[in-house]
């Protein structure tokens, strides 16, 4: 069974091992492996108490979190989308679990519009944004 619970910087090495399987796939960043940054950077830049851990059997298998998408005020509403789940964890549907919690935390905390920049070979991750009500645009 999932549990998912707020991440911490201490749950780093094992986001950075989902978040660098991600990278391998070729379509889940541009970020590359070489210039991944710090945990402390990463946490840094990630909207406070929207990071969250997906873990079953005590093993961290996925992570959600929100990124501010501007630094100005009129924005603070807005944010960027991300949802990792560590390939051996795929085909279970752990994305749209985590993806629903991450959703009804971010409404919780007043955030009014979502976003993501999604590959189109990603057709798994369009279906679960498009489950939770993202519309394709561009």
């Amino acid at each position: 069974m999932l549990t998912i619970q707020p991440a911490t910087l201490a749950d780093w090495p094992e986001i950075e091992r989902i978040y660098r399987e991600g990278i391998r796939t070729g379509h889940a960043t541009f970020q590359t492996e070489d210039d991944i940054p710090t945990g402390e950077y990463w946490f840094n830049t990630r909207v406070p108490d929207q990071i969250f851990k997906g873990v079953m059997d005590g093993e961290m298998v996925a992570w959600t979190a929100l990124s501010p998408v501007s630094s100005r005020p009129v924005y603070r509403g807005v944010c960027e989308v991300s949802v990792y789940v560590s390939p051996a964890a795929h085909g279970q549907g752990i994305g749209s679990i985590m993806m629903g919690h991450l959703v009804a935390a971010s409404e919780a905390a007043g955030i009014w519009t979502l976003q993501s920049s999604i590959f189109p070979e990603n057709e798994s991750s369009i279906r679960i944004h498009e489950k939770h009500g993202f519309r394709i645009l561009g």
